[in-house]
């Protein structure tokens, strides 16, 4: 008599990406305002921008932003040159001290900009929206994106006629991104109005990827 061996069945694995997104309103706005001075004598354009710069925080503080709110970002002294018929001529030196301040109150983004501009500020720039704690809402995302992944799975597993275990057998959390919205530069308000901000929603995204078993 012969001995038939049975192998055993062949186990196959299935491996897909899920991916989840969460909406998010915005915690704070941050802004980075700098004060550009030039001359010279650099002595006399650095105390020039720290008597305008220090304007500039005051008014904030006065709009109840608190000092530890209010950051230096960079200070930077460099040269400046003018180009005549084709020559480089010296001009003098220029200064930018810039603060980088982080806006609690939404509301206030627009008359935090228009004030330090009032008070001297010459240029305005990276205002961002942000969310202080994201990992709330990036948990969300991650259920939405295990969901996601298994939904592909069983559409995949039903479209080859095989039978699936929905339980995964491995997770791996492939990438976070928290997206801050950058605000679209516009023209600045005039004494009279408030420049407008809108603040938009955080895109919180998630992916994983997942393995099953079939």
């Amino acid at each position: 008599h012969q001995t038939k061996f049975h192998p055993f069945p062949t186990i196959s694995e299935m491996t897909v990406t899920g991916n989840g997104e969460i909406v998010a309103p915005p915690d704070y706005a941050q802004v980075l305002i700098e004060v550009r001075t030039e001359g010279k004598d650099v002595s006399v354009a650095q105390q020039e921008n720290a008597v305008i710069m220090s304007r500039v925080i005051e008014s904030l503080m006065a709009l109840n932003i608190p000092r530890e709110a209010i950051q230096t970002s960079s200070y930077t002294i460099s040269p400046v040159y003018d180009y005549l018929d084709g020559r480089q001529v010296f001009r003098g030196y220029e200064v930018q001290n810039a603060i980088t301040v982080k806006i609690t109150d939404l509301s206030q983004a627009g008359t935090v900009i228009d004030t330090a501009i009032q008070n001297g500020a010459n240029h305005v720039s990276a205002i961002q929206f942000k969310i202080d704690n994201s990992d709330a809402y990036y948990q969300q995302a991650l259920n939405l994106a295990l969901v996601n992944a298994m939904a592909k799975a069983k559409s995949m597993a039903e479209t080859i006629q095989v039978p699936l275990q929905l339980i995964p057998i491995e997770i791996i959390e492939e990438s976070r991104h928290v997206t801050p919205v950058p605000y679209k530069s516009a023209q600045f308000a005039t004494q009279e109005f408030t420049t407008p901000i809108e603040q938009g929603t955080i895109p919180i995204q998630a992916t994983v990827r997942v393995k099953f078993r079939f």
